[in-house]
């Protein structure tokens, strides 16, 4: 029996842009998927970097329809982190953050005098935007407005500042707009107890760190200047005081396959650093390590939530939003020096390690902390119409790893 032949059930539809969107989405249906008055199916969105989400949703085992039948469907409730194509569905859509923290901003906008040069304030006029105003990513009006109305039935935000941001850039989906706090957030907090087991299911010695390089994608990120990094990590960073791994974006391996990027860390570190794949969950990585060389990207904002000392290896102030807790973080933690031993730049962000100004940072990420999962079902079945079901909402907790051998045979 089809999903399209249960006309009793609730439909419901993951809109799934790239593989980083479906992992936020996967987590997100598993709070629907036990539900029997509910049926839920994924398709893939239009998207530049979709490559590997159709493998994704296999190894997910979920109903997949086809884009075109998608929007030809109506549906009871659309789950989406990303924008392109929604406006061709039909049903109330949830629109989800894809990150944290909305660190970066949206690419400039087009000059004055282009269509979407010309910002249409609430009450209908026109104003003409500053040709170098950029947008904050996922809270700009390009993304949130469709023919000047909100694209979406509901906006799900992580804290309460991003209020405060839409009320400046996009004040018409106030109305909308509901701070459900963040699901990663949360499962990193929850696993900090058992940094120790996951340390060992990790294969790691008695006294021996974990460095962990995390790459978000872009010609501005630390994979973009990889083959300036990654070997010194390998010649500085002695075997048997040091393990390596390093967590690149999804995005990355869709751009330019998964064959090329495993070539190329495998090339500039002799086999001796592990790729975390897409396939492996990288919140127990980031509990257990201990150092933390990072970008702009979330992952690096997410282990201000951990004890890991947090080392900026490459950052364009230029392309981050300047109030978000991504710059504050940039102004924080020491910068990588090209120039001196590594070594002693880690042995000096132990010294300069101040907890404090970490916990200030990571309190930005999330306004509900542990609140996620019961504001977000009640947000969804309140979209659906439906009363919650009369259990708490949970989740298993982290994975244990798999033992980190080294090189990208780990898995």
């Amino acid at each position: 029996m089809s999903w399209a032949t249960l006309p009793d059930r609730k439909r419901v539809l993951a809109v799934v842009h790239t593989e980083v969107y479906g992992q936020r989405l996967r987590e997100l249906c598993e709070l629907l998927g036990s539900d029997m008055r509910v049926q839920v199916v994924f398709t893939v969105a239009p998207h530049a970097f979709n490559d590997g989400v159709a493998a994704f949703l296999m190894r997910l085992g979920g109903t997949v329809v086809p884009w075109q039948q998608a929007v030809q469907t109506e549906f009871d409730l659309i789950l989406a982190a990303g924008s392109r194509g929604i406006e061709q569905l039909h049903g109330p859509l949830v629109r989800l953050p894809h990150g944290t923290g909305h660190l970066k901003l949206a690419r400039p906008q087009p000059p004055v005098g282009s269509v979407t040069g010309v910002r249409e304030q609430a009450d209908g006029t026109g104003t003409p935007m500053r040709q170098h105003e950029r947008q904050v990513s996922g809270l700009g009006r390009d993304y949130l407005l469709w023919e000047g109305r909100p694209n979406a039935a509901a906006y799900a935000l992580a804290h309460r500042d991003d209020l405060i941001e839409l009320e400046r850039n996009c004040p018409e989906v106030l109305p909308v707009a509901e701070v459900v706090g963040d699901g990663d957030h949360d499962r990193i907090t929850a696993a900090l107890p058992r940094r120790a087991e996951y340390r060992a299911a990790l294969g790691l010695a008695e006294g021996e760190q974990l460095v962990l390089l995390c790459s978000t994608w872009g010609p501005s990120s630390v994979f973009g200047r990889l083959d300036a990094l990654l070997p010194r990590l390998v010649r500085e960073l002695p075997a048997g005081r040091f393990r390596t791994a390093l967590v690149v974006h999804p995005n990355v391996a869709a751009g330019h396959g998964r064959w090329q990027v495993r070539r190329w860390v495998d090339g500039m570190s002799g086999g001796s650093v592990a790729l975390v794949t897409q396939e492996v969950d990288w919140r127990p990585m980031l509990v257990a390590a201990d150092y933390v060389i990072g970008d702009h990207g979330s992952v690096t904002l997410y282990a201000t939530l951990t004890r890991a000392r947090i080392l900026i290896a490459r950052f364009p102030h230029r392309d981050v939003n300047p109030r978000s807790p991504g710059l504050q973080l940039a102004l924080t933690a020491p910068a990588l020096d090209p120039a001196r031993p590594l070594a002693g730049q880690l042995a000096y962000a132990d010294r300069m390690y101040r907890p404090e100004a970490y916990a200030e940072i990571g309190a930005r990420i999330s306004s509900e902390p542990g609140e996620f999962l019961p504001r977000i079902r009640r947000l969804l079945y309140r979209v659906l119409n439906l009363g919650e079901p009369a259990c708490p909402a949970t989740e298993p907790p982290l994975p244990l790893p798999a033992p980190l051998t080294g090189g990208t045979r780990w898995q």
